[in-house]
């Protein structure tokens, strides 16, 4: 099959899978992005995101990942005009993280109404990183070294798997991997979610943490404070997990599209000053090695090519 072709089929999937959200897709936003990274995104890992809240309302999202380590996602969107230089440090954190810092492999999202929105940076199996290095990144914000002393406490400073920058929001998403079990008890979390100024957990924050895989942070530059805190759990059905799954998500689950033999999920649920949200990822093409990565970190190295992301 020609790349024109591939893309023209995963466009149809695409579109077909926002139709499930009741999400609308726009061509004019989403075949620019595909034109400009081709035939890598028809070979990638790729899953399909939903989630409730204002923050989330009225678009869909694309996750693209095992692309080639040598490639600079935020230059080709640069490059091909789907997203302007600002000026700001989100513009230059990527590649300061590609000079430093072992790269396995990488990742793009984007909205199919809001387009390009984020690049991911995943680090080689056994390569997890320290957040004292990080923190030392000249644009990595002040934010992470302001919490230096929080992760520490919780085991989570040494074990950095990836990086997510988002270039429509100006943040930075932070995944940790061998995460202490007591992150994910009751009294863990609790103490977690206080330390960072956020309200307790709901009792469905808690049940999802007994079967958590995952924990992510959020940081930005216009605050010191830690923003948002993900925990994820990893399962071949959702609706197994011990969590009441909101009815949008629901709908999406049932009917979303995949084209390998096992269907894969993550479903998160997010701390916010705002409140809870969640989130839905549903993988439409899985690869062998994915899933080791979810649990501990990137399997690039080993299975000679670079891995996915979490939800």
């Amino acid at each position: 099959m020609s790349e024109s072709a591939e893309l023209a089929d995963l466009y149809s999937v695409i579109e077909e899978s926002a139709r499930l959200a009741n999400v609308t897709c726009s061509s004019d936003k989403v075949w620019p992005i595909m034109t400009a990274y081709g035939d890598m995104l028809a070979q990638s890992v790729i899953a399909f995101r939903v989630a409730t809240g204002a923050r989330n309302a009225g678009d869909f999202e694309c996750r693209f990942t095992m692309l080639p380590k040598e490639l600079d996602p935020y230059a080709v969107a640069l490059s091909n005009g789907l997203i302007a230089e600002t000026g700001h440090p989100v513009g230059s954190l990527l590649g300061e993280i590609h000079r430093n810092f072992p790269i396995g492999s990488c990742g793009i999202d984007f909205g199919v109404v809001g387009g390009f929105k984020k690049t991911w940076s995943f680090f080689p199996t056994g390569g997890v990183q320290s957040l004292s290095e990080l923190a030392g990144l000249p644009s990595m914000p002040r934010s992470l070294s302001e919490n230096l002393d929080f992760f520490t406490r919780h085991g989570l400073a040494d074990i950095v798997t990836l990086i997510g920058i988002d270039y429509s929001h100006r943040s930075v998403n932070l995944y940790f991997g061998r995460i202490p079990a007591e992150c994910f008890e009751p009294d863990g979390m609790r103490s977690i979610l206080r330390e960072i100024g956020m309200p307790d957990p709901s009792e469905r924050m808690l049940q999802l943490g007994g079967q958590g895989f995952g924990i992510y942070t959020t940081l930005s530059w216009d605050s010191p404070k830690i923003e948002r805190i993900t925990y994820a759990a990893m399962t071949t059905d959702p609706m197994t997990l011990p969590v009441q799954i909101e009815p949008e998500i629901k709908q999406f689950v049932e009917k979303a599209p995949y084209s390998t033999a096992d269907r894969q999920f993550v479903y998160a649920i997010t701390a916010s000053p705002n409140g809870e949200y969640h989130k839905l990822q549903s993988y439409y093409q899985w690869q062998p090695g994915v899933q080791h990565f979810l649990l501990a970190s990137d399997p690039g190295a080993d299975a000679g090519a670079p891995a996915g992301t979490t939800g």
